[in-house]
């Protein structure tokens, strides 16, 4: 058997104190997550990122900070993620965008209104990312280096 590991990416969007999230179906639960997913194949993780949340919460954002990258071995089906978590600014919300079939609905919580809601949470990612993010981890974005043989220029995004 081989062992292959998930590479997906976060977006944490702060405005007002508040958090985009998105609520979801997982597992026949409805959780609570950032907008999330898997990377793509020959997409960066930026564009992951951006993606992600526009099809989760049809918001456009830019990411601005790496916050971390995070391994997690699901215990609901031991699967390893290597999550890269990104803080962004929201730019626009799409009017109406068709949200991914999973997506219940999108959000703006608070850091308290997660902590009431831990035991709602996708993983214990979801909250530790957060907490790291207002502990003030952020990395720049040239720290991520993704280069590709696909693309002539290593830094294009």
């Amino acid at each position: 058997m081989c062992w292959t590991p998930h590479a997906t990416v976060a977006t944490l969007v702060e405005r007002d104190g508040r958090f985009l999230m998105v609520e979801e179906h997982a597992d026949n639960l409805r959780v609570f997550n950032q907008p999330a997913g898997h990377v793509e194949e020959d997409e960066t993780l930026l564009a992951a990122a951006r993606r992600e949340t526009l099809e989760e919460t049809g918001w456009h954002v830019r990411p601005e900070y790496l916050v971390g990258m995070y391994t997690y071995k699901a215990p609901s089906n031991g699967v390893t993620y290597y999550r890269f978590c990104f803080a962004a600014s929201a730019l626009e919300r799409e009017q109406d965008y068709p949200l991914d079939e999973d997506i219940i609905a999108a959000h703006w919580l608070t850091h308290d209104e997660l902590v009431q809601r831990a035991d709602q949470l996708r993983s214990p990612l979801v909250l530790r990312c957060i907490d790291d993010y207002l502990a003030g981890r952020r990395y720049p974005l040239d720290f991520v280096t993704e280069y590709s043989a696909l693309r002539s220029d290593p830094t294009t995004p």
